[in-house]
């Protein structure tokens, strides 16, 4: 066979290749959209109606259910729950609320000390909580759904891990149309309401007779619990 053919033969194969990897690009490349990211922000800031506190508070990981522990947006229709399609949070729920609750502590300006369990915190009281809810809830196929966020808090002494004082903070905020920047906005409303009420709640209970006498103990690390 002479170099020309040769040549005319590897040329004619890479052609081949090249085509058939083309023919089933779809099959090797992403097989989902990419998600749009959206950011649980909501602002928090110095809280006047309660009371300063002197004991170091930890916050463990919420007890969150599977269904709503995950990155992706939740919604409910009737009774069926489902997510938005190609759109997630930064975080996975539980971690994004435990992050938004030890700096709403921290900004409110009254706490000595405050920070996850899981970091070392030698706290006094733990602010357990508990996500019961944390979707949009639509009434109709097409209208703006309504937001809740319901987190139930519970005040516990470290040392002899003692319930305190126990509180439900629901909060529920109309979206102010069917889009996901409008859900969004909505999450980090109802978000931001819960959860400054259960900073001015737990700063309102955590008084000198609530915790234990004894010095503060290193909080051993919060595992996730879920709900079954």
């Amino acid at each position: 066979m002479s170099a020309l053919s040769r040549f005319s033969r590897r040329a004619a194969l890479i052609v081949f290749s090249a085509a058939a990897l083309s023919a089933c690009g779809s099959l090797i490349g992403p097989s989902e959209v990419p998600p749009q990211i959206y950011v649980l922000r909501p602002q928090f800031g110095p809280v006047a109606n309660a009371p300063a506190t002197s004991w170091q508070i930890g916050i463990p990981q919420p007890i969150t259910s599977d269904v709503l522990d995950s990155k992706r947006i939740s919604l409910i229709r009737g009774q069926t729950m489902d997510y938005y399609a190609n759109a997630a949070w930064t975080d996975q729920t539980g971690d994004l609320l435990q992050d938004l609750l030890v700096e709403a502590f921290e900004k409110s300006g009254k706490v000595k000390a405050v920070g996850p369990t899981s970091g070392g915190v030698r706290a006094d009281l733990l602010v357990v909580t508990e996500v019961r809810d944390f979707t949009a809830h639509y009434a109709s196929e097409n209208g703006a759904p309504n937001v809740v966020v319901d987190i139930v808090a519970k005040l516990i002494t470290s040392n002899h891990h003692d319930v305190v004082a126990t509180h439900d903070a629901r909060a529920e905020v109309a979206a102010g149309a069917n889009s996901l920047p409008a859900v969004v906005q909505a999450f980090n409303q109802a978000t931001g309401q819960a959860i400054a009420e259960i900073v001015s709640w737990s700063l309102s209970n955590a008084t000198p007779q609530a915790s234990d006498a004894l010095p503060p103990t290193t909080a051993a690390p919060a595992r996730r619990h879920r709900r079954h």
